[in-house]
């Protein structure tokens, strides 16, 4: 009989565990990106190089496990985040995730540092793929020309220094978490003035 009540609590515990909605962290960069293009190269790079600068970042292989909702958890990553990294690469486009992951940075307005690798700014564009809907295309369409407008690095994997741009794109997330924290002191320096 005892058994059988110990058994009862134990299950009632693992369903309490269940039900309960897991919370992830909260990181301060969020790391867009084409996977089969950039996650095995840039993309893993760069999220390593800020934690080792003590910077809480998003990426999805490494912050989420089997099981998980992809978008619950992406979209509250992205809502939760400070700054947005949207690695560019040939086949970004032809992601619905990274566009859509591109637009919310957008329209939640992250601030964005777009790093173009082996693409151009230009060569940049949301073709219609019968997958998305006519008001998904425009709003991922906008997103784009934000990030095309925006000023970023450009990266050519057969040239360039793997670790320069890493490095140099940590300093960058850095220094914009450094303008966001002194945005936010002065606005309460402000509102406690008035």
């Amino acid at each position: 009989m005892q058994r059988s009540a110990m058994l009862n609590i134990i299950k009632r515990q693992m369903a309490y565990q269940k039900a309960r909605p897991t919370s992830h962290p909260a990181c301060d960069v969020f790391i867009n990106h084409r996977g089969i293009d950039t996650k095995r190269s840039i993309a893993s790079l760069l999220y390593h190089q800020l934690l080792l600068s003590r910077i809480p970042s998003f990426l999805d292989n490494k912050n989420m496990k089997p099981g998980d909702k992809l978008f619950e958890n992406i979209d509250s990553a992205i809502l939760g985040c400070k700054i947005g990294v949207a690695v560019f690469s040939p086949r970004y486009c032809q992601s619905y995730f990274c566009l859509h992951e591109l637009a919310l940075m957008m329209e939640s307005g992250k601030k964005v540092i777009p790093i173009f690798c082996d693409v151009k700014p230009s060569e940049l564009r949301v073709s219609d793929n019968k997958i998305c809907s006519g008001s998904e295309i425009k709003r991922f369409g906008y997103a784009i020309e934000e990030a095309k407008n925006t000023v970023g690095l450009a990266f050519n994997t057969t040239k360039g220094n793997w670790s320069d741009v890493v490095t140099y794109a940590t300093e960058l997330v850095k220094e914009s978490l450094i303008e966001i924290e002194n945005e936010k002191h002065a606005t309460r320096q402000a509102q406690i003035l008035y």
